[in-house]
């Protein structure tokens, strides 16, 4: 068996938006992400933001030659992506920011795994708020 080397997390995550003004104001207004560069390539245009009480990073690229088209599941790639809180009460409290904020979500769901809570970002994304008792 090869032996892997360690691995420390997940450097960003870069999603593919229809308008990346767009997508920018909604990570900043719902999560708090802060734009941090600004990319211009012959492909795409990116911006590239930053939480900074997480450390999370997140690029938005808007490709050139996207047609407009939502995103879809049902096709390869990306599914959705979740966002881990540190208690089962913070996707309560997230519920009423959300509502606060007029950002439809789904209440949240208690499963044997976890709770979470969904809700999706400009271009039909599905982001998660996830709570798990005890993470690896």
């Amino acid at each position: 068996m090869v032996e892997h080397p360690e691995l420390s997390g997940w450097s960003h995550v870069s999603l593919s938006v229809t308008d990346r003004d767009r997508s920018a104001t909604f990570y900043a207004d719902v999560f708090g992400f802060e734009r941090f560069e600004s990319i211009a390539d012959e492909r795409f245009d990116e911006y590239v933001l930053l939480h900074r009480p997480s450390g999370m990073v997140l690029c938005l690229q808007q490709h050139h030659a996207n047609a407009g088209e939502q995103a879809d599941p049902a096709r390869t790639g990306a599914d959705h992506v979740a966002f881990r809180v540190a208690t089962r009460a913070d996707l309560d409290v997230w519920a009423a920011v959300l509502d606060e904020l007029g950002i439809a979500y789904s209440s949240p769901v208690d499963k044997q795994y976890g709770a979470v809570l969904c809700l999706r970002d400009p271009d039909d994304f599905q982001l998660e708020l996830f709570w798990r008792e005890h993470h690896p």
